[in-house]
């Protein structure tokens, strides 16, 4: 099944090896499905989301908020996720109802 919309967000990973830190940034996307959610390393089916927010930080970066039954997970963005919020909350059935288990 195809996305019905796409986020891209990356991560930012630094490491210490011999006194010198290096970072090093892997672009990623969020998409958008129509009964899930899915990143890099998470699954989410849609009755589990509660919402999404966003948040800017300065500097052309943001954080995106998905606001889930087992927490709320951040990612790092740098274009404007307002489009793909939209799309979340003009899907049916996005929105999980508080104390909801996750199978």
């Amino acid at each position: 099944m195809a996305w019905v919309a796409s986020q891209p967000y990356y991560q930012v990973e630094r490491e210490v090896s011999e006194g010198e830190q290096k970072r090093s940034r892997s672009d990623r996307q969020i998409d958008l499905y129509h009964d899930r959610i899915t990143t890099h390393r998470r699954e989410f089916s849609l009755t589990h989301v509660f919402d999404m927010s966003y948040r800017r930080i300065g500097g052309g970066i943001g954080m995106l908020y998905l606001h889930t039954s087992i927490g709320v997970f951040s990612y790092t963005v740098n274009t404007d996720p307002r489009p793909f919020i939209d799309r979340f909350k003009s899907m049916p059935g996005g929105t999980a109802q508080p104390g909801e288990k996750i199978e």
